[in-house]
């Protein structure tokens, strides 16, 4: 287990410390259980827009370095290098 801080409301704190006589446990082991209750008590749902974009290919991490020399990204004769020399340079 990891050790870690929390600051509490001093309601809350009293609350907490009713609930650790009242069951006869250490707080740690209330707080704990709150909290693997609080974040396993819904389902997690992906965040808004995954999956909202998604290109239909399947094994493009798999051929992640294909997918770059295809692309000419990080070559000189790629579009991105293409799209930067075809923009003018500010004279100052």
């Amino acid at each position: 287990m990891r050790r870690t801080t929390i600051y509490l409301d001093a309601e809350l704190e009293v609350l907490l410390k009713l609930e650790m006589l009242r069951q006869k446990r250490p707080m740690a082991d209330i707080v704990r259980e709150a909290v693997h209750a609080y974040v396993t008590s819904e389902p997690r749902h992906a965040p808004p827009g995954a999956g909202a974009f998604a290109s239909g290919h399947t094994g493009t991490a798999e051929r992640a370095d294909d997918v770059l020399q295809e692309t000419g990204f990080g070559t000189d004769g790629g579009p991105a290098s293409a799209a930067r020399k075809a923009v003018p340079k500010k004279k100052r």
